[in-house]
């Protein structure tokens, strides 16, 4: 059972929280997660290169010389795949790459991250954030307040305007919200910072 300093914007501490087991205190299953990320960045690629085919290019209709006495061999149209502006022979057509990856995959994926996360000592629980009014200056601070470099994951709910809007204009915070976690952006992340509002299985 892994304890954390539930802390404050200003970089204080507001009492503790307990972290759910099941979510952040397993042995991160490597294979699963490669598998499941593998998917992810699957699924991500558009797969809309096209090429024509002889059939598709346009022209080629007339049988560009007489089929006997020329010498060459026979030819019945300019866009077959040997010409130049032919057709192409085996060309990449529109395709979806995605993978198929169960439930109970995604689930072990997201809770070996969050492990992962947690036993590296990468993860702040904040109260709330106080922002009255939607500042980057602000957002900055709160940062510098709680020790936070590198790479940070804001993992917020979807109706918390004020600190999205903060937040959103810093290169180093990648936004997201509760429902969208998922494993690869969360191990692209050097920081998780959670709220109590959205950490999974929150005990406090």
């Amino acid at each position: 059972m892994t304890t954390l300093d539930l802390r404050t914007q200003d970089g204080g501490t507001a009492g503790t929280i307990t972290l759910d087991d099941e979510m952040f205190g397993i042995e991160p299953n490597l294979a699963v997660l490669h598998q499941v990320v593998t998917a992810q960045l699957a699924a991500r690629r558009s797969g809309s290169a096209n090429t024509k085919t002889r059939a598709e290019v346009r022209g080629g209709g007339a049988k560009p010389y007489r089929q006997k006495g020329t010498g060459r061999a026979r030819q019945g149209s300019i866009r077959a795949p040997q010409f130049t502006g032919g057709g192409v022979v085996h060309g990449p057509k529109p395709r979806s790459f995605r993978k198929k990856v169960n439930k109970k995959m995604n689930r072990l994926a997201l809770c070996s991250a969050l492990s992962d996360r947690a036993q590296s000592e990468r993860v702040v629980v904040v109260d709330e954030w106080r922002f009255e009014v939607p500042k980057t200056k602000e957002a900055l601070l709160a940062l510098e307040n709680l020790s936070l470099d590198g790479k940070v994951m804001m993992v917020v709910s979807g109706d918390d305007n004020t600190a999205i809007r903060s937040f959103r204009n810093l290169p180093s915070v990648q936004i997201v919200e509760a429902e969208e976690l998922n494993a690869y952006d969360i191990l692209c992340s050097d920081w998780l910072v959670f709220t109590t509002e959205t950490l999974p299985g929150a005990k406090s």
